[in-house]
């Protein structure tokens, strides 16, 4: 960590992910899932929490740990880096870019961290390849690694995974990362 300081708004993340496992069961519990889940009837509603909730919700113990792993990973470095409102606008924003696209192209009835974190990915990497004042990095096989996790996600082989929202999140996180690089090179 940067000097003595902690990521407080990762932390806060994780916290509220653990905290909604506990409460959903880890899905199990549905009178719980469904305060959390978005649809369009409840958005018409003015229900607008729902955009970001979905993020919160785990559907097992394994897409928990993965997802806080990756959460404490690669929102740490932001949030140390460039400070806790650039994470909570990029968490934000991108949870409701994902959880939109996924209950575009499926049912309401999903959820995760992973949108978020795919988002965070491209994020870090097309900072850590544009911005090299950004300090931030991912090696090649980290970045290897996750997208080929991504491919194997399409198959299906792994069960019902959102994978729009992984997409979502990854092109949104690469846009951000670019966008604000060009922006960041222009003023050097």
């Amino acid at each position: 960590m940067l000097g003595n300081r902690l990521p407080q708004l990762t932390i806060g993340l994780i916290a509220i992910s653990l905290i909604m496992a506990a409460l959903t069961g880890l899905g199990t519990n549905r009178q719980v899932v469904v305060l959390l889940l978005v649809n369009w009837y409840e958005l018409r509603q003015f229900e607008l929490w729902r955009l970001v909730t979905p993020i919160f919700l785990h559907f097992g113990m394994l897409h928990l740990v993965f997802n806080m792993l990756w959460l404490w990973q690669l929102g740490s470095v932001i949030e140390l880096r460039f400070g806790t409102w650039k994470l909570l606008a990029l968490v934000v924003i991108t949870g409701i870019i994902s959880n939109l696209s996924e209950l575009s192209w499926s049912t309401p009835f999903f959820g995760g961290m992973s949108g978020v974190v795919y988002a965070l990915l491209g994020y870090v990497w097309t900072q850590g390849k544009f911005n090299p004042w950004s300090g931030l990095f991912v090696p090649r096989q980290v970045m290897a690694m996750m997208l080929a996790w991504y491919v194997l996600c399409w198959t299906g082989l792994f069960g019902n995974i959102a994978n729009m929202a992984h997409t979502a999140g990854l092109v949104s996180g690469l846009l951000w990362g670019y966008l604000e690089s060009v922006l960041v090179n222009k003023r050097r």
